[in-house]
């Protein structure tokens, strides 16, 4: 096979992964918006079929890249506009981070839907849930192969979306509906950073392609931008990585986001959504190499947040907010292998951790029915191993204690020094601008 064959092949591939759950998402999303939804055997059906589409895609595609030695192939879909030599296009990009990347994500995407289609049955909002899922499996897809900012940019948004709309789930709950809006408030702030990323690229290089930012193929690509360049647009991926995977001070919204169902918790907070920002540090990785300074400042964030959900986590009374900082613990160590320059192994971090979590969180109903049973097999409660705390002096445990209760004073400190001088400028301004209203209304009275 040709080369010229080849990059068809991978090109066609790469597309179904995107196509298919673009297929399901309109054959299930008009009929619920005409107010005529589909059964829910085909309603999962057609989201578990697209999924599985997209599955053998990816790994059709892994195996003939594979075979090629990880070479990458660009597949060039259009551009959005072009002025001068200045451009915005729309190209995906399948090398050894995407696709294997998409091939464990569509796999657990295919799983989620077959719990979630008897663990969800019946509900009132069986369909708004796969309509979401699919949503958030095409964002997912879309923000992996995605070979420019800009199409990043699209697919970390749908992410996003999907995401607030099934932490508000039960929306009769008004837990659930103020959970989805920290979340989403979160993400606003956050994302800020990608998109003033892609504007520093877009004037660095005339173009959001990833290919004009660095050169080669992953995990050995080299930078082409000046090194404080790359300084500044590293910072911004890292600010807007803060607010996806729950990192200090950021991390307030994650365990409010288990007011979702079991699964769309299992696969965006134990599995992939949480693991986004790390893909995002993971495929701008010469910019890091370019700007080492940078790598210690996700050494310091991801070890604190480690430290910090560690500690919080040890005090939680329900299984699903301990998986929730047993998450964000596990985000902070593997933003600390990424700034160590390590590459590989934070992709192999990512993939066994989101595994593992997801399996435990679509558990985590039957997990007191397990324990109940245990008890009455052991004739008593199973006994605890001593942590390594209990070794401290009393006054140190009650100390860690008290910290651990209120989050350590996170939510006190973001309130205190951050939400709340901002909400008073705010304020000073919308009063400054009364004022001119007024001002301006007595002038023209007088006139």
């Amino acid at each position: 096979m040709n080369l010229t064959s080849i990059h068809d092949l991978v090109a066609l591939l790469v597309v179904a992964q995107l196509a298919a759950p673009t297929l399901a998402l309109l054959a299930i999303g008009i009929p619920l918006v005409v107010g005529r939804p589909l059964g829910e055997q085909t309603t999962s059906g057609l989201v578990g079929g697209s999924f599985a589409i997209a599955f053998v895609a990816a790994v059709v595609t892994l195996v003939v890249l594979a075979g090629r030695g990880f070479t990458p192939e660009i597949v060039h879909l259009g551009t959005w506009f072009a002025v001068g030599h200045h451009e915005a296009t729309i190209d995906l990009v399948a090398d050894g981070l995407s696709v294997p990347y998409v091939c464990f994500s569509t796999g657990l995407c295919l799983l989620v839907n077959a719990f979630a289609r008897k663990y969800l049955h019946r509900e009132p909002g069986f369909t708004r849930f796969f309509v979401l899922l699919v949503l958030f499996g095409l964002g997912m897809n879309l923000m992996v192969l995605a070979g420019s900012i800009d199409v990043l940019f699209a697919g970390w948004e749908f992410i996003g979306i999907s995401s607030m709309l099934l932490i508000g789930f039960f929306h009769e709950r008004a837990n659930a509906v103020q959970a989805a809006v920290r979340a989403f408030v979160t993400y606003r702030i956050c994302d800020a950073g990608i998109l003033a990323a892609g504007v520093v690229i877009h004037m660095a290089v005339g173009s959001g392609d990833f290919d004009k930012l660095f050169h080669g193929a992953w995990p050995q690509a080299d930078c082409l931008v000046s090194s404080s360049t790359a300084a500044i647009i590293s910072l911004l991926l890292i600010f807007a990585a803060l607010g996806k995977t729950a990192q200090v001070p950021f991390s307030g919204w994650l365990p409010r986001a288990m007011e979702g169902p079991t699964p769309s918790s299992a696969i965006f907070y134990g599995a992939l959504s949480i693991h986004a920002g790390a893909y995002v540090l993971l495929r701008c990785e010469p910019l890091l190499d370019a700007a080492p300074t940078v790598g210690w400042v996700l050494v310091v964030i991801g070890g604190g947040t480690a430290l910090h959900a560690a500690l919080v986590g040890r005090v939680q009374t329900d299984l699903k907010s301990m998986l929730a900082y047993g998450s964000m613990m596990q985000a902070g160590l593997i933003f600390v292998e990424i700034g160590l320059g390590l590459r590989v192994i934070p992709l192999v971090h990512v993939v066994s951790h989101a595994i593992l979590r997801s399996l435990q969180l679509l558990r985590s109903p039957s997990a007191l029915h397990d324990r109940h049973a245990l008890a009455a097999a052991l004739g008593g409660q199973p006994g605890n191993a001593r942590p390594w705390l209990s070794r401290l002096p009393e006054a140190w445990q009650a100390a860690l204690y008290r910290v651990a209760l209120d989050r350590g004073y996170e939510e006190m400190a973001v309130m205190r020094f951050i939400v709340e001088p901002f909400r008073g400028i705010v304020s000073r301004i919308d009063a400054a601008e009364r004022a001119w209203i007024d001002w301006l209304g007595e002038v023209r009275l007088r006139r």
